[in-house]
């Protein structure tokens, strides 16, 4: 067994291997060395994933379908294991099986199994390891968000829509249009709520299709949602209408009432202490001149 261990968003993560050779491995994670640390954090580990090719479905007569996901990149399967715990088979595009991921009740102890060729490999660990994350954190006031995230004067700003709506052009308007600006994370960064502070948002091994990996983070000052428009204009969101924006883009799990509140909480707590925007606007860089003016907090 080896063993290597990932400092992510203030928590520790440890991916264990039954064997390391062409086929498993932590090379086919490159997204997560810049948060590799020499050594386990014994008492601020979140998950430990064992990465095991000999594991083998649950049987049948122990599981419960809870149904099938289209993430826009292939299916997951979801099932409930009598007992306790979940099974996930992650598929791709093509309808294949890559990865096989078995959680215990809390997701703080997964085991994998990864199939295919390299690609599907590389797919499937990168997206058991993302879901354990995911939901081994909401129960720590730590969220997994589906947004692109630029840093300004010290601050983070989150971009939020549905896939294809743009939320990544406009982190890039701002990147290009506003000096001092840096790109977090264009995917799925993670927040943490913390008691009495504004929540920190934080880069991670998961970035969509852009390959940002870093391992920083900074306060989150907004959540703005993409509309678009033939015109720029930003709205300022009353809280109930913010709590369900933000609700809507973080990993959940609404058919476990005990995560789904945990997460429901979290994001409750963060509503007194952020600002939630919808930005209609045009591709066009200057949308980010309209945003940026409305939305940014002027001086740390």
């Amino acid at each position: 067994m080896s063993n290597h261990y990932f400092h992510i968003a203030g928590w520790g993560m440890t991916i264990s291997f039954a064997a390391e050779n062409k086929r498993t491995g932590i090379h086919l994670l490159p997204s997560f060395e810049p948060f590799r640390v020499e050594k386990p954090d014994a008492d601020n580990t979140l998950l430990v994933m064992t990465v095991d090719n000999s594991l083998r479905p649950v049987a049948k007569s122990k599981l419960t379908r809870i149904r099938t996901f289209d993430t826009g990149n292939g299916d997951i399967l979801v099932d409930r294991i009598a007992g306790g715990g979940y099974q996930y088979i992650i598929r791709d595009v093509n309808g294949e099986d890559c990865a096989l991921l078995i959680s215990d009740a809390t997701f703080a102890n997964c085991q994998c199994a990864i199939n295919g060729n390299e690609n599907m490999r590389r797919y499937g660990i990168n997206n058991a390891t993302m879901l354990s994350y995911a939901f081994a954190g909401a129960r720590h006031r730590t969220l997994l968000m589906h947004a692109s995230l630029v840093r300004y004067n010290g601050y983070a700003y989150a971009f939020t829509a549905r896939s294809g709506t743009g939320k990544s052009t406009q982190t890039a308007n701002w990147l290009r249009m506003i000096e001092g600006c840096d790109l977090m994370n264009d995917d799925n960064p993670v927040i943490r709520v913390l008691d009495g502070e504004r929540p920190v948002i934080y880069g991670t091994p998961w970035s969509g299709k852009t390959p940002c990996y870093r391992a920083i983070s900074a306060p989150l000052a907004a959540v703005t949602l993409i509309d678009r428009a033939e015109t720029n204009s930003v709205e300022r969101l009353a809280p109930l209408t913010a709590f369900g924006i933000v609700l809507v883009s973080c990993s959940k799990m609404k058919w476990d009432s005990t995560f789904y509140s945990y997460v429901c909480d979290t994001v409750e707590e963060m509503m007194d202490k952020i600002n939630v925007y919808v930005l209609h606007c045009t591709a066009q860089p200057e949308s980010a001149l309209v945003c940026h003016e409305a939305i940014a907090i002027k001086e740390k």
